[in-house]
C-alpha cells in the first residue's frame, strides 16, 4: 500500500510517517533523499533522525528507484523527500522529461511493494507566482511529480498543522 503526504514545510508530515511506521510490527527503512551541505543542514538531519527509532535502516540517497529496489519485502518504507530529491534532479541538470521519468519508475516501483510505503512530498503550488525562471520550473516540477505519486497511491493525505485530511480521486 503506497500513501502519499503532502503539505507546506514544518506541516508535521515527517511526523505523521513516523507515527504510521511505528505501529508497523516488522522492520522500517527509512530512505533520506536530503544531503547535509552545511551546518544547518546537518542540525536538521540529526533532529530528524533522533526522533525515529534508533533499530530503523536509514539508507541516504539520489537514488530513490534503486533504494526502493534494495529493500526487504517485507519492511515499511518511508521516503523523505521527494521535494529535496526533485532539487538534487534538477541541481545534477536532468531534463524536465528526465525528472518526469525518474518518479514515475519510483512511483511504481513504491506501489509494487507488498509492504507498506509512504511517502512524503510538500504542496508549493498554492502560493504566489514566482518571480523566476529557475523557480517557476521547480514549482511547476513539483507539481507534476506530485501528480505522478498522488496517482501512483492507494491513499493521499493533505498534512496541515499536524492534521491530515484525505484526499479523494474524483
Amino acid at each position: 500500500m503506497l500513501t502519499l503526504l503532502i503539505g507546506g514545510a514544518r506541516s508535521g508530515k515527517s511526523d505523521a510517517a513516523v507515527a504510521m511506521a511505528s505501529r508497523w510490527d516488522g522492520s522500517v527503512v527509512f530512505i533520506a533523499t536530503a544531503e547535509a551541505r552545511d551546518d544547518e543542514m546537518s542540525e536538521r538531519i540529526a533532529r530528524h533522525k533522533a526522533a525515529r527509532p534508533a533499530a530503523w535502516t536509514t539508507v541516504e540517497t539520489g537514488d530513490v528507484a534503486g533504494a526502493l529496489e534494495s529493500v526487504p519485502d517485507g519492511a515499511f518504507v518511508v521516503v523523505d523527500c521527494v521535494t529535496l530529491w526533485l532539487s538534487r534532479l534538477m541541481e545534477r541538470e536532468v531534463s524536465d522529461t528526465g525528472i518526469d521519468a525518474v518518479m514515475r519508475d519510483a512511483a511504481q516501483r513504491a506501489a509494487a511493494r507488498s509492504a507498506p510505503t509512504v511517502v512524503i512530498t510538500n504542496e508549493v503550488g498554492s502560493g504566489i507566482v514566482p518571480d523566476n525562471p529557475l523557480a517557476r520550473r521547480f514549482r511547476d516540477l513539483l507539481g507534476a511529480a506530485n501528480r505522478t505519486w498522488a496517482a501512483a497511491s492507494d491513499r493521499a493525505l493533505l498534512v496541515v498543522a499536524g492534521r491530515t485530511l484525505e484526499l479523494s480521486d474524483e
